[in-house]
């Protein structure tokens, strides 16, 4: 079982807009088929989870829930849980989210789904395996950034999809010292 952190990036190093909008990323063309495409990846996924601002951008897109997995959401709040949904609001730590996902996953691996705030309290807790990124062909000028904090990385793959440059990365394990980082509910 393995823990990713999978997101697209623009090329400045911001994964949403200030306001957390994704539409800059769903009008890019990608080959859902090609090299490190969604479908693929998400069908070796047993759990995932995401803080609140992600979460919240998604339901507001107007698009029906998009995932059969039980998914986690990072968040001191109540919020909205559409019908049929495996969702679980959650104030637990990080080491406990990780520990549910993985007894719900049933083998399969977990996806940190967003944003870059909740993948770096993963990588802090020493639970992230590995980060996707894809490159879009944009600049946002800012916004959410791709991640908080140091995080070192070995190159495992690397291909084109069209426009966009993907990379797929091993985290590095090593001995810092630091404490985990503080917990950004309803940030991500």
């Amino acid at each position: 079982m393995t823990t990713h952190f999978y997101t697209a990036t623009s090329l400045d190093g911001f994964i949403a807009t200030t306001e957390h909008s994704l539409e800059w990323l769903f009008a890019q063309d990608f080959d859902m088929e090609g090299p490190m495409a969604y479908p693929a990846f998400v069908d070796g996924i047993g759990a995932l989870v995401m803080g609140a601002s992600t979460y919240e951008w998604l339901l507001r897109s107007g698009e029906p829930w998009g995932y059969t997995q039980p998914t986690w959401v990072l968040t001191h709040r109540e919020l909205h849980i559409p019908k049929g949904a495996d969702i679980r609001l959650t104030q637990a730590g990080i080491v406990q989210v990780h520990e549910e996902m993985t007894a719900a996953a049933g083998g399969k691996d977990l996806w940190i789904a967003g944003g870059g705030g909740v993948a770096a309290e993963f990588a802090a807790a020493g639970l992230l395996d590995e980060v996707w990124i894809q490159y879009a062909p944009v600049m946002l000028g800012a916004g959410q950034p791709l991640f908080t904090g140091r995080l070192d990385l070995e190159l495992v793959d690397s291909a084109r999809n069209r426009d966009f440059l993907c990379g797929r990365y091993r985290v590095r394990r090593a001995s810092t010292g630091e404490a985990p980082a503080t917990r950004l509910l309803d940030e991500s």
